[in-house]
C-alpha cells in the first residue's frame, strides 16, 4: 500500500465509532478519579474561609493535631516552595497567607485516616479572622478611585479597547437602539466532584492521578510549590466526570501531594457536592452596555458596546476571555465602525474562568438582544436583519481579521428559518409549561419563537504557543499489527479517545488501534478546552502517524506483509508535535490584530410557550445549523450539539450561581438548577460541511459554538411570547410574572 494511497476503515474519520469508554460509563463500571484507591491511602480535608474579605490574625492547629487518627495539619508555613501559582498570573496562594479574598478560600490542610475524621479535625482548627469590607461591585472596582484594591497591583485584570473606522460622522445613524444587558455566574455543574490521588515516590516525587483538562500545565504549577523539578511530579489523567472549563485551574492537586509528600502516605481527596462550588471557578458574570446605529434598511453602521466581566478574586484566564469579549463584541457581523471596551476585573467574589464559549457567550446575549430590537427598530424579521448584515468569507471581523475559510452564515440562517415549526401543544401532561407538576391547563400560555447566532475562536488565540504532541507506535500483539497512541490530552467526555482511534485507522489502516492513558511521560498536548483539541491533538496523531506510515511502507517495499515486516524490523515508532498557524496579540490601543486561527458559527431558533401568570416557561424545540468544517463522528458530534445547547438553554433560563455580599447562596444541586432531560426539548440539527483549509482534515471545532446562540435564541423566544424586555439572563418566573 502506498503512501498516497486511500486507507478505509470501517470505523475511521467520518464514522460513527463506538466509544471505548461507552459501555463501562452506561453500566457504572467505569472507573472516575472519585473512585482511585490503595490499600494504605489516607484522606486529605481542606479548610476554608467562611468570609469573602478578611485578615488573618492567626491559625491554631494544635486542637486538629490532637485527635487521634489525625497524620497531618499544613498551612501556608509548611507550603515547601513557592507559595502562589496561577494560569495567566501566580496571584493564587497555595494556602492563605495574611488574608483571604473570597469566600471559600483554602486556609489548611488535614490527613487523617478517615475522611470523616478529617473533616472533623478540620473543623478543629482555629483561624481569628478579622473581616473587612468585601468589593463586591464589579463597576466599582473598575472604575471608582476610592474602591478599595483586592491587590495591590489595581482591580482592573484587563482593559481590551477595539476601535474600527470612527470618522467624525462614524456614531450617527438614522435608527437608533440601546440596551443594557446582564449575564449571571454560571457554574460548569460536571457531575464527578474535584477528586485524585497523590503518591509519594522513591525518588521523593510524587504521583498525582488526577481529573483535569491540562496536565502539562498542572505540573508546571504543582512542581513549583512542591520545590520541585518538574519531572519529580509526575501526573496520569484518571477519569473525568466532566469539566467544561473549571478543571483548567487547580483545585486539590497541590494540597493533595503536599499531604502526601509530609506523611510519606498516599493521600486521596475528593470533594462534596457544596466543596465543588467554591474549588472551582465560574462563568464570569457580566454587565454590558450597547449601542447599536443602523440605516433605515437595517444596515449597521456603528456598534458602541461596553463589556464588564467580573473575575472575582483571582486572575485565572481573564484576561483571555476579556480578549474574546472584545474581539468577538459585536457578533459576525459586518460592521464598518466599532468602539469597544472589554474590562476584566478583581473582586471579592468567587474566582471565574474558563467555561465552554469562554468570554463569547456573554457578548453574545447582548449583541444578539439588540439585533432583535434594531429588527423591531426598523420593521424587519429577526432572521432578515441578520441576514442583511452577516460576514462571510473574505468579510472582517471587529479585530480587523479577514475571515479566510467558508462563513456562509446567511445561508445558514435562512436554511433555520425554513425548517418546519413544531405543532401546538396537545394539552398533555408534559406539553405544558410546568410539566409534571401540573402547574397549568394552558389558561395564559403563549408561544414564541427566537433566534440567536454564535461566532466562536477556535483554538488559543492571540500569539499563544498553541501545539500538541503525538507519539504512535506501530507493533505485532499476538501476531496482529496493532497501534499504540499516546498524547497527554485529557479525555474530559468529548470523545477525544474515540477521535484519535479514528486517526489512526484512516492514516495507516489498521484496525486494532489503542489509546494509552494521558500523562506527562509524553510532551504537551495543552488544555482541553477552547475546541482544539480536535484541531491540534488530531494533527498531531495525523501527523505522527504519516511519519510511521513513511517507515512502515519502506519495509514493505519489497512485498512484504505488514505483519512480515513488522517481524523482521520490530516496532516502528514515531513522535511528532503539531502547531495551528501562528496568532497575535490585539493592538492594546485599537484591538487590531489576527489573534484567532479559526473562527466557527452555529445558529437557534427556539420555540417556547410560557405562562405569562406563573412565569414558567417550556421550550418546546431547539433548532440548530452548525458549520463543522468536517465531520469527523456524526454522532459523538450530535452530541456535542445537543450538550452545548443544553447548557445554553441552561443560563438562559434557570442556572445561576446566586452570590451576594460576596457569599454563595446556593452551594448545590438541589438549589442550582440545571436542566434535565425533562427541560430538554425535540432538537432539529442541520451540519454543514465547508471544510477550512488550514485545518487538519478540514475539521471546525464543535463543541462550544452551540452554547452562544443556544440563550439569546431561548431569550428572544420568551420576550416574543411575553412582549417584556428580560435584559438578563437566567430569566427567572418572577421576571415574567411580576412584569406581565
Amino acid at each position: 500500500m502506498s503512501g498516497t494511497e486511500t486507507r478505509r476503515s470501517s470505523r475511521g474519520v467520518g464514522e460513527s465509532a463506538p466509544r471505548p469508554d461507552g459501555t463501562l460509563k452506561v453500566t457504572g463500571e467505569f472507573a472516575y478519579s472519585s473512585d482511585l484507591y490503595l490499600a494504605d491511602m489516607i484522606w486529605g480535608v481542606t479548610l476554608r474561609s467562611p468570609h469573602p474579605s478578611a485578615w488573618i490574625r492567626s491559625i491554631d492547629i494544635g486542637p486538629a493535631l490532637a485527635m487521634p487518627g489525625v497524620f497531618a495539619v499544613l498551612t501556608h508555613e509548611d507550603v515547601p516552595g513557592e507559595k502562589f501559582y496561577g494560569l495567566e498570573r501566580r496571584d493564587q496562594p497555595v494556602l492563605a497567607v495574611d488574608q483571604v479574598r473570597y469566600q471559600g478560600e483554602p486556609v489548611a490542610l488535614v490527613a487523617a485516616d478517615h475522611p470523616e475524621r478529617a473533616r472533623r479535625a478540620a473543623r478543629a482548627v482555629v483561624v481569628d479572622y478579622e473581616v473587612r469590607e468585601a468589593v463586591t461591585d464589579p463597576r466599582r472596582a473598575a472604575f471608582d478611585p476610592d474602591c478599595p484594591a483586592v491587590h495591590g497591583s489595581g482591580n482592573v485584570l484587563r482593559h481590551q479597547p477595539v476601535r474600527v473606522g470612527l470618522g467624525p460622522a462614524a456614531l450617527e445613524a438614522p435608527v437608533v437602539v440601546t440596551g443594557e444587558y446582564e449575564v449571571g455566574m454560571q457554574d460548569q455543574a460536571f457531575l464527578g466532584p474535584e477528586s485524585g490521588l497523590a503518591v509519594p515516590a522513591e525518588d521523593g516525587g510524587v504521583d498525582l492521578f488526577v481529573a483535569t483538562q491540562w496536565l502539562h500545565v498542572d505540573r508546571d504549577q504543582i512542581a513549583p510549590c512542591l520545590g520541585l523539578p518538574a519531572e519529580k511530579v509526575r501526573l496520569t489523567l484518571a477519569g473525568v466526570g466532566g469539566a467544561f472549563g473549571a478543571r483548567e485551574d487547580l483545585s486539590m492537586q497541590v494540597h493533595a501531594c503536599m499531604l502526601a509528600l509530609r506523611t510519606g502516605r498516599p493521600v486521596k481527596i475528593v470533594y462534596g457536592r457544596e466543596e465543588s462550588f467554591f474549588g472551582h471557578v465560574h462563568r464570569h458574570p457580566a454587565r454590558m452596555r450597547y449601542e447599536h446605529g443602523a440605516t433605515r434598511d437595517g444596515r449597521l453602521v456603528y456598534v458602541r458596546a461596553e463589556i464588564l466581566l467580573d473575575g472575582g478574586a483571582y486572575c485565572s484566564t481573564s484576561p483571555a476571555v476579556v480578549g474574546n469579549a472584545a474581539s468577538l463584541g459585536v457578533g459576525p457581523y459586518v460592521v464598518p465602525n466599532v468602539r469597544v471596551d472589554a474590562y476584566g476585573v478583581y473582586t471579592n467574589n468567587p474566582p471565574c474562568g474558563a467555561m465552554r464559549g469562554f468570554g463569547a457567550v456573554q457578548a453574545c446575549f447582548a449583541y444578539e438582544s439588540q439585533m432583535d430590537r434594531l429588527a423591531a427598530a426598523c420593521g424587519l424579521d429577526p432572521v432578515e436583519i441578520r441576514v442583511r448584515n452577516a460576514v462571510s468569507q473574505g468579510s472582517r471581523l471587529a479585530n480587523g481579521q479577514v475571515i479566510d475559510s467558508p462563513a456562509p452564515l446567511a445561508d445558514m440562517l435562512r436554511e433555520l428559518a425554513a425548517m418546519p415549526l413544531p405543532p401546538e401543544a396537545s394539552g398533555g401532561l408534559l406539553d405544558m409549561p410546568g410539566g409534571v407538576s401540573q402547574a397549568t391547563r394552558g389558561e395564559g400560555v403563549r408561544r414564541g419563537v427566537g433566534y440567536g447566532v454564535g461566532i466562536k475562536n477556535i483554538c488559543f488565540s492571540e500569539g499563544f504557543d498553541d501545539y500538541s504532541t503525538a507519539r504512535v507506535r506501530v507493533e505485532l500483539l499476538g501476531g496482529e499489527p496493532h497501534v499504540l497512541v499516546h498524547t497527554a490530552a485529557a479525555e474530559v467526555g468529548q470523545g477525544l479517545v474515540t477521535v484519535q482511534e479514528q486517526i489512526a485507522r484512516t492514516e495507516l489502516g489498521i484496525e486494532r488501534v489503542t489509546v494509552a492513558a494521558a500523562d506527562t511521560a509524553v510532551g504537551s498536548a495543552g488544555s482541553s478546552s477552547a475546541s482544539r483539541q480536535s484541531y491540534v491533538t488530531g494533527g498531531a496523531v495525523r501527523a505522527a502517524c504519516e511519519a510511521v506510515r513513511e517507515r512502515l511502507d519502506a519495509l514493505r517495499a519489497a512485498g512484504a506483509t505488514l505483519a512480515e515486516a513488522l517481524e523482521r524490523s520490530g516496532p516502528v515508532e514515531e513522535t511528532r508535535v503539531y502547531r495551528h498557524r501562528p496568532t497575535f496579540p490585539m493592538d492594546p490601543v485599537t484591538g487590531q490584530g489576527d489573534s484567532h486561527t479559526q473562527l466557527a458559527l452555529c445558529v437557534h431558533r427556539a420555540v417556547v410557550d410560557v405562562d405569562t401568570e406563573l412565569g414558567l416557561v417550556k421550550v418546546v424545540e431547539l433548532a440548530a445549523v452548525q458549520d463543522v468544517g468536517r465531520i469527523l463522528n456524526p454522532v459523538a458530534l450530535e452530541g456535542q450539539i445537543h450538550g452545548g445547547s443544553a447548557q445554553g438553554l441552561g443560563l438562559a433560563l434557570m442556572e445561576e450561581v446566586v452570590v451576594s455580599d460576596g457569599r454563595v447562596r446556593n452551594p448545590s444541586f438541589t438549589d442550582y438548577l440545571i436542566p434535565t432531560v425533562l427541560d430538554m426539548p425535540p432538537m432539529k440539527v442541520s451540519i454543514l460541511e465547508n471544510p477550512d483549509p488550514h485545518a487538519p482534515y478540514g475539521l471546525r471545532g464543535a463543541g462550544e459554538p452551540p452554547t452562544l446562540s443556544s440563550t439569546p435564541a431561548v431569550a428572544a423566544a420568551v420576550r416574543a411570547a411575553t412582549g417584556l424586555e428580560l435584559p438578563r439572563v437566567p430569566i427567572r418566573p418572577h421576571d415574567i410574572a411580576l412584569s406581565g
